[in-house]
C-alpha cells in the first residue's frame, strides 16, 4: 500500500503477513511526537466512559453506604474503588430469570435503549496520568516535568509480574496509567500504550482466498509476540471520511490461551461498547467481563463491567499480561445497537451478582452468557450444535464409573452436548465475526429488528490483534476451538497438567435474592439414567470379556 494512503498516525506503518495486509503500530516512540501532559486527573474526566458521559458516574469505595448499586454487587469488591451511577441506573426485575427479564424489558421499551448507565463499574483507580515512560519505568515524562511513578504491588497469588522485559518493552512509549497520586508519586495500577489509538480506519483489506477469521487469529501461533495491528475487513460503500473520532462501536473480544495453565487453553470472550475519543482512543470503552464469582482469582479478576484499559492492562489482572488477544470492532454511525446491548447485559449482571444464576464452564460461561443475551435481543447468531451428542451419551456413564462420580459424568455430558457457540470462546468469536461479514453486511441478510438496525448502522468492521505484554510469565497462544483440540494440547496424564489452584468465594446466604425463581439446571440426564447406563455398560463389558475368554480357550484347543 502507498504510504500516502495510511491513516494519519505518527507511528503507523503497513506490512504484509502472507496475504494479510495489516497496519501496525510501531513499538518505538515517534521521533517528533509531543509528550503528553502528565498531571494526574480524575478518572471520570474523559468525555465518555463507554457510551456514557463521565458525569453519569461518581467514584467511591465499594464499602459505601449511600451507593445506588445493589449490596450484593458491592460485596464482591470489598473496599476497592468503583464508579457507581449518579442517577437513573439500569435496574432489574428480581422475580424473573435474567434472560426473561431482558425479554420483558425489551418489550416494554419497544426495543430501544433508555440511556441508563450500569449500576456499578469496577474502575479500580480514582485517577489517570499520561506521559512518556522513562527508561527505568520510574516516571512519566511530560512537557515540562517528570511525574514519579511507583507500580502497584504484585498480588501474592499472582505467579508472574512486570520485569526487565516489560520495562524494555514500554520504555520511551507514550502511556496512560490508572492509579492514585500520593506520597509524591503516581502509584500506577495499569499501563496502557497510547500508540494503540486508532484515529482513522486502516485502508480496507477484505479477507482474501484462503483467509478467514480463524486464520487471522492463528497467525504465528496466535501472534503473542507480534506488534499491535489493525485491519479493515469491510467498509460501507460511499462512507464518509475515515476518521474514527467520536464513532460508537460494538466490539467482540477473544483472549487467547495462557502459556502457563493447562486449564486455560479455551481462552476467554467478552463484549465491549463505547466511542472512540478525539484521538481515536478506545481505552475508555466498557468491557462486560463474566468470570466465576464462586472462586477467588489468583490474578484478582472479578466479574464486572470495567474500562478497556483496566480489563487489558491492569498489572495483576489485565488480559494482555498473560495472553494475546483479538478484537472485531463493528464501527457504527449510531449507538442504538451498542446501547441496547449494554443496557441488556447490565440487567444480566444485576442478576449475576445476586447469584440468581451461577457461572458454569459448560454453557453459562463468558461466551454463553454474552451470546445468549445477544440472541435474546434478536440477533440470530447461527447455532452449531454440540460437539458430539453421541459421545456425550457414552461419556456420561463412562466418566461416572471411572471417577466414581455422577457429577463427573454429568460434566462430561454437558461439555459434549452444549451448543458450541455458548461453550467455546473462539467458536463464539468466529461465528459472530462470520455472521457480521457474510450476512449482515449483505443487503437482505438481516432478518429481525436488531439485525436490521445493526446492518443499517454498520460503517466498517475492523480486526485488531493485541499482543501479550512481555513479563516473567510464559507467552500464550491462540485458543482452541474444540474439546478434541484441547485434549491434543494438554498433557495426556492429568497429573502432569500445570494448574493454578484457586480458593472458593462463599457468598453469604443472607444476601441471596429470596424472590428469584429457581435456577435452571444444566441439561444433563438424571442420576437414574447414569446408574442404568452404567449398569448396562458394565454388563456389556463383562459379556465382552467372557466372550473373548471363550475365543481364547477355543484357539488354544485348535492348536
Amino acid at each position: 500500500m502507498p504510504q500516502s494512503r495510511l491513516p494519519p498516525h505518527p507511528a503507523r506503518l503497513a506490512v504484509t503477513m502472507g496475504a494479510a495486509a495489516f497496519y501496525l503500530i510501531s513499538t518505538a516512540p515517534a521521533a517528533q511526537a509531543e509528550p503528553a501532559a502528565n498531571q494526574p486527573r480524575d478518572a471520570l474526566a474523559a468525555s465518555f466512559i463507554g457510551l456514557y458521559p463521565g458525569t453519569d458516574f461518581r467514584i467511591t469505595k465499594a464499602d459505601c453506604k449511600d451507593c445506588p448499586a445493589s449490596r450484593q454487587a458491592l460485596w464482591y469488591f470489598g473496599d476497592d474503588t468503583v464508579a457507581v451511577a449518579s442517577k437513573n441506573a439500569v435496574g432489574s426485575t428480581p422475580q424473573l430469570r435474567a434472560q426473561d427479564d431482558v425479554r420483558a424489558w425489551l418489550a416494554a421499551t419497544s426495543g430501544k435503549a433508555e440511556g441508563k448507565p450500569p449500576q456499578l463499574m469496577w474502575i479500580g483507580s480514582p485517577q489517570v496520568a499520561e506521559g512518556r515512560l522513562a527508561a527505568d519505568a520510574a516516571s512519566l515524562i511530560g512537557v515540562d516535568s517528570a511525574l514519579p511513578v511507583a507500580l502497584t504491588a504484585r498480588l501474592a497469588s499472582n505467579r508472574s509480574y512486570f520485569d526487565a522485559s516489560s520495562q524494555a518493552y514500554f520504555a520511551g512509549r507514550e502511556m496512560k496509567a490508572r492509579g492514585v497520586h500520593k506520597d509524591g508519586a503516581f502509584h500506577a495500577r495499569t499501563l496502557w500504550p497510547r500508540d494503540y489509538d486508532m484515529p482513522a480506519l486502516p485502508v480496507p483489506s477484505p479477507l482474501k482466498n484462503g483467509e478467514s477469521i480463524e486464520s487471522l487469529v492463528r497467525i504465528n501461533g496466535g501472534g503473542a509476540r507480534e506488534p499491535f495491528a489493525a485491519r479493515t475487513l469491510w467498509r460501507r460503500d460511499g462512507a464518509g471520511d475515515s476518521s474514527l473520532a467520536g464513532k460508537p462501536a460494538l466490539a467482540f473480544i477473544l483472549n487467547g490461551a495462557q502459556g502457563d495453565d493447562d486449564e486455560a487453553y479455551g481462552g476467554h470472550f467478552a463484549v465491549a461498547t463505547g466511542r472512540f475519543d478525539r484521538q481515536g482512543g478506545w481505552d475508555n470503552w466498557l468491557v462486560n467481563n463474566f468470570y466465576n464469582l464462586g472462586s477467588v482469582s489468583e490474578k484478582g479478576i472479578i466479574a464486572s463491567t470495567l474500562p478497556m484499559d483496566a480489563y487489558m492492562a491492569d498489572l495483576n489482572s489485565g488480559q494482555s499480561w498473560y495472553r494475546p488477544s483479538y478484537m472485531l470492532v463493528a464501527v457504527m454511525k449510531d449507538q442504538r445497537v451498542p446501547a441496547l446491548y449494554q443496557e441488556a447485559i447490565s440487567r444480566v449482571f444485576n442478576h449475576f451478582y445476586s447469584q440468581d444464576f451461577h457461572y458454569r464452564h459448560a454453557g453459562t460461561n463468558c461466551a454463553g452468557i454474552n451470546v445468549e443475551t445477544l440472541r435474546t435481543l434478536g440477533w440470530g447468531i447461527p447455532r452449531l450444535g454440540g460437539e458430539s451428542p453421541l459421545k456425550a451419551a457414552v461419556a456420561l456413564p463412562y466418566m461416572a464409573l471411572k471417577e466414581v462420580s455422577i457429577a463427573s459424568g454429568q460434566s462430561a455430558y454437558d461439555y459434549l452436548k452444549t451448543e458450541r457457540t455458548e461453550l467455546m470462546p473462539f467458536v463464539a468469536f468466529n461465528t459472530i465475526s462470520e455472521d457480521l461479514l457474510n450476512r449482515l453486511t449483505n443487503k437482505g441478510g438481516a432478518r429481525g429488528a436488531i439485525e436490521a438496525q445493526l446492518a443499517d448502522d454498520l460503517e466498517a468492521i475492523v480486526f485488531v490483534r493485541i499482543p501479550q505484554f512481555p513479563s516473567s510469565r510464559a507467552f500464550g497462544s491462540d485458543p482452541v476451538m474444540s474439546l478434541s483440540e484441547y485434549q491434543q494440547r494438554a498433557p495426556a496424564d492429568r497429573a502432569d497438567w500445570k494448574i493454578i489452584p484457586v480458593g472458593p468465594r462463599d457468598f453469604p446466604a443472607s444476601m441471596k435474592n429470596p424472590l428469584a425463581p429457581k435456577e435452571k439446571r444444566p441439561q444433563s440426564v438424571t442420576a437414574t439414567y447414569v446408574l442404568v447406563a452404567g449398569v448396562l455398560c458394565l454388563s456389556g463389558g463383562v459379556a465382552l470379556a467372557w466372550r473373548r475368554r471363550r475365543q481364547k480357550v477355543r484357539s488354544r484347543t485348535d492348536i
